[in-house]
């Protein structure tokens, strides 16, 4: 197979990104596929420095993982954007469609597949806890552009959408491009915009807490919150999008009551599957990729 395929360039592009675990998991992929490309780090600070560069120009660029803080500048330089991509706002993978034909100019094309790391996770793990008559809501905490991906995998999983978010004006915009509603505080008391209240009038129960704030925000649920759903059927899904550290405060509280927990690590490995996947057309290497990644972000000593 590998004298069939030519070799193709790809990396991740980014800035200030030496911890990266994406060259080790994409690298494993295309050996465990035996496909001959490489896959390298590509660190810059501004993005029409790479736009400018030799790779991005290349004929063997055959399209690149984007992170921190490209994911919306590089939005100007590509020819499409598939639709998740247009609604959340942000692109982490580049996909060079090389030309057929008459064509004689690539088309780069813009997708998102972070949106795919939150929502198969969830998928998998509501299809197995027991769901009762209240309406399903997704409280996400957080407003950057991870928040935007997570406020998209909760809408296509039919889970209605509450924001958190110490900005109020960032919760706002979430709600406005994706439908929802703002908390203005996570309290349980009787003013029409905190949590208790939103979640009464809407006859809802959180199935699914998305953290997208940072480890160093140290944030935990309030106890009114995790004291009700503890004995309810169908416990909330808590999902910290951080990788390291493999414990955080949230996931530390959420074990203690056995909420069903799921990490960043999990996200990290579901979009790289699904960015190999777009630019092979072939069925990725599933557990070779959660290997690498699980190798890097578990606990050097097991934490238990």
């Amino acid at each position: 197979i590998m004298g069939l395929v030519p070799p193709m360039k790809y990396g991740i592009l980014g800035h200030n990104i030496s911890y990266s675990v994406s060259p080790a998991m994409q690298g494993a992929a295309f050996a465990a596929a035996r496909l001959p490309h490489a896959y390298n780090l590509i660190d810059m600070q501004d993005v029409d420095e790479f736009v400018n560069s030799d790779l991005w120009k290349d004929s063997a660029f055959g399209g690149c993982s984007v992170t921190i803080p490209h994911k919306q500048a590089i939005i100007p330089h590509l020819d499409e954007l598939t639709d998740a991509a247009q609604t959340i706002g942000a692109v982490n993978t580049v996909i060079v469609k090389q030309p057929v034909g008459e064509k004689s100019e690539r088309t780069l094309i813009g997708d998102n597949t972070d949106w795919k790391g939150i929502f198969n996770p969830l998928n998998r793990k509501l299809g197995s806890t027991p769901s009762s008559d209240k309406v399903g809501v997704a409280l996400i905490l957080g407003g950057g552009g991870t928040a935007r991906a997570a406020a998209y995998a909760a809408s296509q999983l039919g889970l209605e959408r509450v924001y958190f978010n110490r900005t109020p004006s960032k919760a706002q915009d979430l709600a406005d491009r994706f439908g929802g509603t703002v908390a203005m505080n996570l309290e349980d008391g009787d003013e029409p915009d905190c949590l208790g209240s939103i979640l009464k009038s809407l006859n809802g129960e959180a199935r699914v807490v998305i953290s997208t704030l940072p480890a160093s925000a140290e944030f935990e649920l309030p106890t009114w919150f995790v004291d009700g759903a503890k004995d309810s059927e169908s416990k909330p899904i808590i999902f910290d999008v951080n990788y390291k550290p493999y414990w955080t405060k949230l996931l530390h509280q959420a074990d203690d009551v056995k909420f069903p927990l799921v990490r960043g690590s999990e996200m990290l490995w579901e979009q790289g599957v699904g960015q190999f996947e777009l630019w092979t057309g072939r069925t990725a290497p599933y557990k070779v990729m959660q290997d690498v990644v699980l190798k890097n972000c578990l606990p050097e000593e097991a934490e238990e």
